[in-house]
């Protein structure tokens, strides 16, 4: 389970954008379900901001569709299925897809041993159980790729639907961990042979079981609208 112990984000630059990402964090990794309200209150004093940040943020939010504002009540977080997890994650696939075909007769000896470099990275902080530098090496590897594809736009596309995936959840997960690396070394090769099926190989493989790591986090975690179909029933 993510960590979401509560961290004051008073001094950070763009606090609403923190603060949208710590809910969507919590929205996305189960910790809070549909049906259950985002309290105002509650979120501004665990995050040790003021309330004005936290509803800016759930506007955000409301207009990805992760909550729905009920007047006079508040914002509770939307229903969810297996299938917006699973459209996430090819809209990631087939956006990085698109990126790596870019990327790959742009690179030179010089940006291959740097992506090298970035791997090494990821390997020294797995192998340390450092969550927060698994997300940041794992986040600069991508960001290489998009940045030497010299796709702006499509990077930022991106970038949006890389928002819903929880990373802390992933990050915490040594077989995730592992199974990360191998797909980092993999690509890397892809990219020294200038070998684009390859290179769309691992990006299936690496998005194909996200996707299922995550459903099977909120199938334990009981988000679906099925799972919580007898608890209804039971409280007729």
């Amino acid at each position: 389970m993510a960590d979401l112990t509560p961290t004051r984000l008073a001094q950070r630059p763009q606090l609403s954008e923190e603060v949208a990402d710590h809910v969507r964090t919590r929205i996305m990794s189960g910790e809070v379900r549909p049906g259950d309200f985002i309290r105002l209150d509650e979120t501004a004093a665990g995050l040790g901001v003021s309330v004005t940040p936290v509803r800016e943020a759930l506007l955000t939010l409301r207009g990805e569709g992760l909550v729905d504002l009920v007047p006079r009540r508040g914002y509770l977080v939307s229903p969810m299925s297996r299938q917006d997890i699973e459209d996430i994650f090819w809209l990631q696939a087939e956006l990085s897809k698109r990126i790596i075909d870019r990327a790959i007769p742009r690179y030179e000896a010089e940006t291959l041993e740097h992506h090298s470099h970035l791997i090494d990275d990821f390997e020294a902080a797995s192998a340390a159980g450092d969550t927060d530098g698994v997300v940041r090496a794992q986040y600069a590897i991508h960001r290489s790729i998009n940045r030497v594809s010299c796709s702006d736009k499509l990077s930022r596309f991106l970038g949006n639907a890389a928002r819903y995936m929880p990373y802390r959840l992933y990050a915490q997960d040594p077989a995730w961990r592992a199974n990360a690396l191998e797909d980092n070394r993999r690509m890397l090769e892809a990219l020294r042979a200038a070998d684009v099926d390859a290179a769309h190989a691992v990006v299936d493989d690496e998005f194909s079981a996200g996707a299922q790591l995550l459903v099977e986090h909120l199938d334990r975690a009981g988000v679906w609208d099925e799972a919580r179909e007898p608890e209804a029933a039971a409280q007729a």
